[in-house]
C-alpha cells in the first residue's frame, strides 16, 4: 500500500469510528449536506446510542435478572396527546420496591385524545417479575383454589404489584385455566393473558398469537384483542362500544340506569420487548384505551375489568429488603381508583387478579 493510499484509508477508518460515535459527522464525511438517508441512519445512530446508554446505567452494577439476558431497557418518555395533563405527564416515575438492585416498575400518566381525565399507565419489567394468576369465588368461581384472596405472608415477602384481573366469566365470552385445571373452556381468538411456569406473562389472541404448552400455567381470556401489530382492532375503533361489556350510568349501577360509553376501564398488553403494560383510568371508551396502551408501545393488548367498583393497580415498597408488601407501604397507580394496595389481602375480595413479584434468584431492595 502506498503512502496516499494509507493515509485515505486511515482517514476512511477515522471517519467510520465518528459515524458510530456521533452519527452527526455523516456531514463532514460527506463533505456537503447530509442526505435524507445519511440523516436519517445518524438519528437511529443517536436512538441505538441512547437505548444502549440505558441498558449500561442499569447494569453497570454488575447485577443482572435471574433469565441471565439483563433487565429490560427503562421506558422512554411517553409523548401525550394533544392535551399535556400537566407537569410530569408521560413522564415515567420508578414504583414499588427495586428488584436486583433497579426499579422493576415505572408509572406515568396521560389523558386520552378527546379526554380531560388523566390515566394511569404502568410498565413492569419482566425479566425481573414473575406473574401469578389468583382466583377468586366469583371470578372465575368454581374453587377451591391455592392462590386466591388475601395474599399469603409467604408470597408477600416478593410481591411488587398486583392488578384486577377480567370479567366475571359469563360476560367474559373467554376462558379460564389455573392450576391445572380448565375451569371455563378457552376460546379460540379470545383476548388472553398466558403465564407460564417460569413467571413469564404475554398477551395475545388464543391459537394465533398464543396457544397452550407444557409451559402454560394460567390462561385468563376476556373478550377479543383490543390491540394488534401496535394499533386498535378494528372493533376499538368502532361506534359498538356496547361490545365491550355493559357500563355503569353516570351516577349509578343499578341495571335499570343506562350505560354510558366513557366509564372507568382497564387494560394490559405486552411491548416488542416484552414489557408488560396496565392502564386504567375513568371516562374511557374502548378507542381511547386501546390508543393509550398503543402509546404506551403495546403490540397486542386486551381490556380487563370495567366500571367503577372493580379497576386497580398496586405497587408496595416495604421499609427493609424482604420485608413483606402490605397495604401500609403500597401506593395506587391513580389515586381515584376506588379500589386500592389493600384489596389484595382482603379476605372478602372474591374476584381474580394478578400479581407480580421479585423472581426467587433476585435479590430484593427496599
Amino acid at each position: 500500500m502506498t503512502g496516499a493510499s494509507a493515509r485515505r484509508a486511515a482517514g476512511v477508518a477515522l471517519c467510520l469510528v465518528m459515524l458510530v460515535s456521533v452519527g452527526a459527522v455523516l456531514t463532514a464525511c460527506d463533505g456537503g449536506k447530509p442526505t435524507a438517508a445519511a440523516s436519517h441512519r445518524a438519528t437511529a445512530s443517536r436512538t441505538a446510542a441512547g437505548v444502549r446508554g440505558r441498558i449500561v446505567s442499569r447494569t453497570a452494577s454488575g447485577r443482572r435478572s435471574p433469565s441471565g439476558t439483563g433487565e429490560l431497557p427503562a421506558p422512554a418518555r411517553l409523548v401525550p396527546f394533544g392535551t399535556s395533563g400537566g407537569i410530569g405527564t408521560g413522564t415515567w416515575r420508578a414504583a414499588g420496591r427495586h428488584v436486583d438492585g433497579v426499579p422493576a416498575v415505572y408509572e406515568t400518566a396521560l389523558v386520552p385524545p378527546g379526554g380531560t381525565r388523566l390515566a394511569g399507565i404502568a410498565w413492569m419489567d419482566t425479566a425481573l417479575l414473575s406473574a401469578r394468576l389468583y382466583s377468586g369465588s366469583k371470578s372465575p368461581g368454581g374453587g377451591p383454589y391455592r392462590f386466591t384472596a388475601p395474599v399469603q405472608p409467604a408470597q408477600a415477602v416478593s410481591l411488587v404489584a398486583a392488578f384486577n384481573g377480567g370479567f366475571k366469566m359469563a360476560d367474559a365470552h373467554g376462558g379460564y385455566y389455573t392450576e391445572g385445571r380448565v375451569i371455563d373452556p378457552l376460546v379460540l381468538g379470545a383476548a388472553s393473558l398466558v403465564i407460564y411456569a417460569d413467571g413469564r406473562v404475554t398477551v395475545g389472541a388464543w391459537g394465533t398469537d398464543v396457544r397452550m404448552t407444557p409451559g402454560v400455567v394460567a390462561v385468563r381470556q376476556n373478550l377479543v384483542p383490543l390491540v394488534a401489530d401496535g394499533r386498535p382492532t378494528a372493533l376499538a375503533a368502532s361506534t359498538h362500544w356496547q361490545a365491550w361489556g355493559s357500563t355503569c350510568g353516570v351516577s349509578s349501577c343499578a341495571a335499570s340506569v343506562p350505560g354510558i360509553e366513557h366509564q372507568w376501564r382497564s387494560g394490559a398488553g405486552v411491548t416488542s420487548d416484552g414489557a408488560l403494560i396496565y392502564v386504567v383510568g375513568p371516562g374511557l371508551d374502548p378507542l381511547q384505551l386501546a390508543q393509550l396502551l398503543a402509546r404506551a408501545g403495546v403490540v397486542r393488548g386486551m381490556q380487563l375489568d370495567i366500571n367503577p367498583s372493580w379497576p386497580v393497580f398496586a405497587s408496595y415498597t416495604p421499609a427493609r429488603p424482604r420485608g413483606p408488601a402490605a397495604p401500609s407501604n403500597g401506593s395506587k397507580l391513580l389515586a381515584t381508583t376506588r379500589q386500592g394496595p389493600w384489596t389484595f389481602f382482603e379476605p372478602w375480595w372474591a374476584r381474580d387478579f394478578i400479581t407480580m413479584s421479585a423472581r426467587p434468584s433476585g435479590p430484593v431492595t427496599g
